[in-house]
């Protein structure tokens, strides 16, 4: 698994980090991401930021440098795609791995399936982490009400879609026991 910033700093601002742990046991980061989750963070004192250091520190999350090779084709993909240097990165390092990617922005996450890559997102790790009872349903809408708070982009239709992808997997585990 490759991550992006995003889902990294949204779970750790609601303090579920650890559910990427529990799914994927390593992430790889690339340097630019660990810049802006870490060391900007912890620049601004966001306690999110501390959260995703000590990940670092405890080596499920890794800091993997982009191969030289692949700049070029960072930059181009950046400027043709009109993306940051460090999503064009991540997926790039994502498609070197032959990696999963965890992404929210749509753009990427797009351009990451054309690249042949399984992408995941914010939502895709929560409703896999209720599945493998990581975490309960009672938890998740309280992850969702305080995603919501941290103005992480999410409106009702959303919200609705994944408590009811969330019951759905709940009715399957109950007829499956």
């Amino acid at each position: 698994m490759v991550a992006d910033a995003g889902p990294l700093i949204h779970l750790a601002q609601v303090e579920k980090l650890q559910l990427v742990k529990g799914l994927f046991g390593t992430v790889m980061i690339t340097p630019s991401v660990k810049h802006e989750a870490v060391d900007e963070g912890k620049r601004l004192s966001y306690a999110d930021a501390a959260v995703i250091d000590g990940a670092l520190r405890d080596g499920w999350i890794k800091v993997e440098s982009v191969p030289t090779r692949l700049t070029k084709p960072a930059t181009n993909l950046a400027q043709g795609e009109n993306i940051s240097i460090a999503d064009a990165e991540t997926l790039l390092l994502a498609k070197e791995k032959h990696a999963e990617l965890l992404v929210d922005e749509k753009i990427v996450s797009d351009l990451a399936k054309m690249y042949g890559l399984r992408v995941w997102n914010t939502w895709t790790l929560l409703l896999e982490s209720l599945r493998n009872d990581l975490i309960k349903p009672a938890e998740l809408e309280i992850v969702l009400d305080s995603l919501g708070k941290k103005k992480f982009r999410l409106n009702p239709k959303q919200i609705k879609e994944v408590l009811a992808a969330a019951k759905f997997i709940e009715a399957k585990k109950s007829r499956a026991k």
